[in-house]
């Protein structure tokens, strides 16, 4: 077990700690400084879902590769600290075999190591839980969150995104043998249904439950399918990338309905790392280059195609300057 859990040097896996003692607090300083000050993002109606709205939320800064103090930062760090989950199969999850982290979150933390430090091993990994995910950022400690993570107004007043890289909608996922969920509708009334705290499906859930019974919501979504498993729960609700996986893992359970909206994954990272941010967007530019043979698509091939078949190019990039 010891040899299977063991990782090199440059690839490090660190729980995240709030801890003001711990000792990446000086550094998680640092980075926040680095970054710049937080900017209130543009704001209007309050959406469905109880987030105000913004003009295009996947609407991004245009690439550039110009160094700033975020990218000098890690660049003197040697090191690309990143935020991710090592717990959702074909996205972010450890290899029983191997020891290593694997997903197509992955892959992308590594093209973007690649690009910044010329080495894609050059990341330490924090495994950071659904409702981390902001304040991990806020607070220095990690450079990037690549966790599935929606684009939203909401998020958007807190932290900055890159173009989307994914799409993705909420839906719901039920036992195989249920019959009376049938989707995100009425037939949800009476049903104790899951969500991870934090995330775009625990908001829809909030704003309209259809008559469910929503108290139960846990660090991570695959928590979720555990308490589905044990029939704690009778269906859960997150994001249908994710539950396709969550699929994958285990066979007795199934997606039901439509997905309630049509969302959209970025790279999450401090609003003040405007150099980041364009250097993240050059990285996914690279990324989806070459149609049928761009590294996006070698990806999603690699890691999503046998669960979630039927994609034959990534979301097109969205810039507002």
């Amino acid at each position: 077990m010891a040899a299977a859990c063991a990782l090199t040097a440059a690839l490090v896996l660190v729980p995240l700690s709030r801890h003001s003692g711990h000792p990446d607090a000086t550094a998680g300083a640092a980075r926040a400084a680095a970054a710049g000050p937080a900017v209130p993002a543009a704001v209007g109606a309050v959406d469905a879902a109880g987030a105000e709205t913004c003009e295009d939320p996947e609407a991004s800064l245009r690439p550039a590769t110009a160094d700033g103090p975020a990218i000098a930062r890690i660049k003197a760090a040697g090191k690309l600290v990143a935020g991710i989950d090592q717990n959702s199969y074909r996205w972010g999850y450890r290899n029983p075999v191997t020891g290593r982290l694997e997903g197509f979150d992955i892959d992308l933390v590594r093209a973007i190591a690649k690009d910044i430090l010329g080495d894609p091993d050059a990341v330490i990994y924090r495994a950071i839980p659904t409702n981390q995910r902001i304040p991990a950022l806020q607070e220095g400690r990690v450079d990037v969150v690549v966790r599935t993570m929606t684009i939203n107004c909401r998020r958007l007043a807190d932290v900055a995104f890159s173009t989307a890289y994914f799409e993705t909608g909420p839906q719901v996922l039920v036992p195989r043998t249920a019959t009376d969920i049938t989707g995100y509708d009425s037939s949800l009334k009476g049903h104790r249904i899951c969500s991870a705290s934090g995330s775009t499906a625990e908001a829809a859930l909030k704003a309209q439950s259809f008559g469910a019974d929503i108290s139960l919501t846990v660090p991570n979504q695959l928590d979720c399918l555990v308490r589905l498993q044990l029939g704690e729960v009778d269906g859960m609700v997150t994001d249908n990338a994710l539950a396709a996986g969550l699929a994958a893992q285990d066979p007795s359970v199934r997606l039901v309905g439509r997905p309630l909206a049509k969302e959209f994954y970025g790279v999450a990272m401090n609003k003040g790392a405007s150099d980041l941010v364009r250097r993240v967007n050059k990285v996914l530019e690279d990324y989806r280059r070459g149609g049928d043979g761009s590294p996006w698509m070698t990806a999603y091939r690699n890691w999503l195609e046998a669960d979630l078949p039927g994609i034959d190019a990534p979301p097109a990039p969205k810039y507002r300057d």
